[in-house]
């Protein structure tokens, strides 16, 4: 699969820039990086990368950015979104291609990506007329008090190779039309998507005189580029999206400087199936769920939780549709499930299955690695291990289509199996008891901060705020009332009388 040149910036020197500032386009003075496609595991291009100092340059360019970005109105900021709305709808294919190069999705998710960008984009436009404060009720005569919000800063955005995309258009077009620049940090393993991208918002940019170059950046490299990035105190929000260590030191770093801190981090997700659940329907969101994206989203399914009369029946079914998985190139016509994203990802996936076993499991399907009719590359048949009960292994997130399957006694006790990892992110059950969906949904049922009935735990959509609890990080993206993440507040009260008295019936007359 070629690379959509037309997307991209121009190369310089065959090596693609790090640093982004705008329409400005820098090849950065750090280490150069050569990302794999997953497709096949050969080396995809060369990125420049940004060092401490252009980090620094970028966030400093976003903030006078945010200088001029802060006073026009939101709706004119609604605009500018709806423009790069435009120019995503125009290059659809071409940037799903680059989600397939880079990231290993099949085309289908790719382009669903991308159409969650443009999405995104829908719901910011809208909101960029519905930023609302309050009017509340003073106590003392001839006096109002309201609340109002404000753009808030430059955003710093760190995300992951798995959605490339989706994670940065969260934030960035919500963080726009809030009236933030946003200062991108993107996976190492992606960056042509991430150049994209910007490239999208430049465009877009240039037909608005209102939009300051700057208020879109990117800054590519390894590690120490989003340390910079979250020990800068110009950027009082930092989101960031990955593993649990990853979100703990973006922690440490961002409170050390009483920052603000939006994480996205693992996930460690179940279902539960009752006996009143509907099968078909059930198999169906499992295989999704479990197997879409090779098992490489943070709220892939990783345990089943089955009522015991109906888990022979239940893991026979999955056997047979695990053995139709169509595995190989994304690229190709009929695939469903690509390859991992590199190889310490196969050796998690085998270790784990190892380790189950060694705790009593039975691997029923799958487990190894595929090397015929592949192009090469990290591709593995998904695996289903039938567990006796809730061990060590299954506490912890193996990213990869690895789903572990027990039982439970009670809807009480698959309740406490579904709450007892140390991740929050997505649950499911299935069940046609309205009973069971309520206590499930209920104060005493999942933990997590995503809880469905009758559908899968993957592919939320943009209406709804994205997030999880415990490990996962507390943070919440995309829609509902995030957006006030990305604003500050203030309160206001205004005396309109001739009077001044006090809260609380204080008195103090000089």
């Amino acid at each position: 699969m070629d690379i959509p040149a037309q997307l991209l910036p121009q190369q310089i020197h065959a090596c693609y820039p790090g640093v982004a500032i705008g329409n400005k386009y820098e090849l950065g003075s750090g280490a150069k990086f050569s990302p794999s496609s997953p497709i096949n595991g050969e080396s995809l291009c060369q990125s420049g990368a940004a060092t401490a100092d252009e980090v620094a340059a970028a966030v400093a360019a976003a903030h006078e950015a945010f200088k001029a970005w802060r006073v026009v109105p939101a709706p004119v900021r609604g605009e500018l979104v709806r423009r790069i709305g435009d120019e995503v709808r125009a290059n659809k294919s071409e940037l799903a291609k680059l989600i397939t190069l880079e990231a290993g999705k099949i085309p289908a998710e790719a382009e669903g990506e991308i159409q969650e960008w443009i999405d995104v984009c829908d719901f910011a436009v809208g909101l960029s007329r519905q930023l609302y404060g309050l009017t509340i009720a003073s106590e003392r005569p001839e006096h109002q008090l309201i609340e109002q919000w404000h753009p808030l800063g430059p955003v710093g955005v760190i995300s992951a190779f798995n959605f490339p995309c989706a994670v940065w258009a969260w934030n960035s077009m919500i963080g726009l039309v809030c009236g933030d620049p946003i200062i991108w940090k993107p996976s190492e393993q992606t960056p042509l998507i991430s150049l994209a991208c910007h490239e999208m918002v430049v465009r877009a940019a240039k037909t608005m005189d209102e939009a300051p170059a700057a208020l879109s950046c990117v800054v590519q490299g390894k590690a120490d580029a989003g340390e910079a990035l979250a020990k800068s105190e110009l950027v009082p929000l930092v989101s960031a999206t990955g593993s649990v260590p990853m979100g703990r030191e973006v922690a440490k770093t961002v409170a050390g400087r009483l920052g603000k801190c939006l994480l996205e981090l693992s996930g460690n997700n179940a279902m539960i199936v009752t006996e009143t659940a509907d099968l078909e329907l059930a198999v169906r969101a499992i295989v999704f769920a479990a197997v879409g994206t090779a098992g490489q989203r943070c709220t892939s399914l990783r345990r089943l939780i089955v009522h015991p009369d109906i888990v022979d029946g239940l893991c026979e079914r999955l056997v047979k549709a695990y053995a139709t998985l169509p595995i190989g190139d994304p690229s190709r016509p009929g695939t469903l499930v690509g390859p991992l994203v590199g190889k310490p990802s196969l050796e998690r996936f085998l270790a784990s299955i190892k380790t189950a076993q060694a705790q009593g499991g039975t691997l029923l399907c799958g487990g190894d690695q595929v090397t015929e009719g592949v192009p090469g590359g990290c591709y593995v048949h998904p695996a289903l291990v039938r567990m006796p009960e809730q061990t060590e292994v299954m506490r912890e997130e193996t990213f990869a289509p690895l789903t572990y399957i027990t039982t439970y006694d009670s809807i009480e006790h698959a309740i406490e199996l579904q709450n007892g990892v140390a991740q929050g992110l997505s649950s499911a059950i299935f069940t046609s008891d309205v009973r069971e969906a309520g206590r499930f949904l209920s104060p005493a049922g999942s933990d997590c901060g995503i809880a469905n009935v009758n559908i899968g735990t993957s592919g939320a959509e943009i209406g709804g705020a994205f997030g999880g609890e415990k490990e996962t990080g507390g943070g919440r993206e995309s829609g509902s009332d995030s957006w006030k993440q990305y604003m500050r507040r203030s309160t206001n009260t205004i005396n309109y009388g001739s009077a001044l008295p006090l809260a609380q019936g204080i008195k103090f007359d000089v």
